[in-house]
């Protein structure tokens, strides 16, 4: 659009002198006085100006309407051109609205809306919907209310308590081509209860996806918020069918890296709700969706030692079962996962350390191939701290201890565990234990 205006440039004729001349022979012509219309300095100062402020008016814009508001400044009827562009202004905001969508707007607001309340909107109540649905902003609210109150007051549409000059017409017109005359705030409303029916239907597939994530994109951040909100509790619900949970985390994860400050209170508020209220089910859910979406770091301390320690003692649950080399692999996914988001926390360090390098060591009989590379990434990732508390537990009665100690296997195993951490990540105290193993 830039690239279009820049092609529909206006610029106005020099009239001013032939309209300043027309304005005296009408006076004097009718016997009124001369200063009942603008000054031939307002006249000039408004017309020399006027293309640079029409200019930021998108071309498809510039209709019949601000025509006439030039013809009426052209002739120092500066009343009726603040009138035309204030008229400009509603018609384009209530296209916006339009434009958001009708059916939307009463899920937004709650109340009944169609075309004839919109027409029948006073500017004031128009200017208030648009700020609700943020096709305006707050500043361009409260510039464009201010210029209600001069239009009222100082245009032909009223009697008039007075009369504006060159400058203050074009401080008036320039709010609406700001404000309101432009392409700045255009968002589409999302369809809330097409958008649940969506969800709750069929698996989306690629292009059905993207075409809702374009949607929520598309729309203010106010009605994304409320139904990144909306997802959450869906993929809570445990009444609803695993075909919805998996659409609307999918939407959901599409909006991870950039959710606002209100949409990640919103979410945390929600998931304390589940756990106040002692729904275990729903509270288990949202950890698991905070976990999709990389939103852990949300949650607090207390929470992530319990989701890490959990995790840990799956994964030994499940190692030291039968089979565990073919069930080990998503447990061990599940804490690698969960150790990429956050740092574990200090409470929870020995039990990941422990976990991962029991694993890793394996059995005398081996170690799981599919979990392997997660156990490796882990270990490589080891913090200062995490590499004194392994080289603790091989001084503590531990599995780790016992099979070391007793098995060739995992003794070989540890020295390539201990190959994968750096050297600059052990503890001075513990280099030369650290080099015996290497060697």
């Amino acid at each position: 659009m830039k690239e279009q205006n820049a092609l529909v440039r206006v610029n106005l004729p020099d009239v001013t002198d032939y309209t300043t001349s027309l304005v005296e022979q009408l006076t004097t012509a009718l016997n009124v006085p001369r200063d009942i219309l603008a000054t031939d300095q307002d006249i000039n100062q408004a017309w020399r100006e006027l293309p640079a402020v029409l200019n930021k008016i998108p071309a498809h814009l510039r209709d019949p309407i601000l025509a006439r508001m030039c013809v009426a400044a052209s002739v120092g009827l500066l009343d009726s051109a603040i009138n035309y562009a204030w008229n400009a202004a509603m018609i384009e905001l209530r296209n916006k609205v339009r434009s958001f969508g009708i059916n939307v707007v009463p899920q937004i607001t709650g109340k009944d809306f169609d075309e004839k309340i919109l027409l029948d909107l006073q500017d004031s109540e128009l200017l208030t919907l648009c700020l609700s649905l943020n096709l305006i902003t707050e500043e361009g609210y409260f510039m464009l209310d201010q210029s209600r109150d001069v239009r009222n007051n100082f245009s032909a549409a009223h009697p008039t308590i007075g009369a504006v000059d060159g400058l203050e017409f074009l401080n008036f017109l320039n709010r609406c081509a700001k404000f309101a005359l432009n392409n700045l705030q255009n968002p589409q409303g999302v369809d809330i209860s097409a958008f649940i029916s969506a969800i709750k239907g069929n698996r989306f597939d690629q292009m059905q996806l993207s075409e809702w994530v374009r949607r929520l994109r598309e729309t203010h951040d106010a009605q994304r918020e409320l139904l990144i909100g909306n997802l959450h509790g869906i993929y809570c619900d445990p009444q609803v069918g695993e075909v919805a949970r998996l659409n609307a985390l999918d939407v959901a994860s599409s909006f991870a890296g950039d959710l606002t400050n209100k949409s990640k209170l919103g979410l945390i508020s929600r998931h304390s709700e589940y756990n106040a209220a002692g729904k275990r089910d729903r509270f288990i859910a949202s950890q698991e969706f905070f976990t999709k979406l990389g939103l852990l770091a949300l949650l607090t301390e207390v929470e992530r030692h319990n989701i890490v320690v959990g995790a840990c003692n799956r994964l030994m649950g499940v190692h030291q079962a039968w089979d565990n080399f073919h069930n080990e692999p998503p447990f061990a996914e599940r804490l690698h996962e969960l150790s990429t988001q956050i740092e574990v926390p200090e409470t929870a360090k020995e039990e990941f350390v422990n976990s991962v390098a029991t694993c890793l060591v394996g059995s005398a009989y081996g170690t799981s191939r599919g979990a392997e590379g997660y156990y490796d990434e882990m270990v490589r990732r080891f913090s200062p701290k995490e590499v004194e508390i392994l080289f603790g537990l091989l001084d503590k009665k531990t599995t780790l201890n016992y099979r070391v100690s007793n098995f060739p296997r995992c003794r070989r195993q540890l020295r390539s565990l201990m190959g994968l951490i750096d050297e600059k990540t052990v503890p001075v105290r513990q280099k030369a234990i650290y080099q015996r193993w290497l060697s």
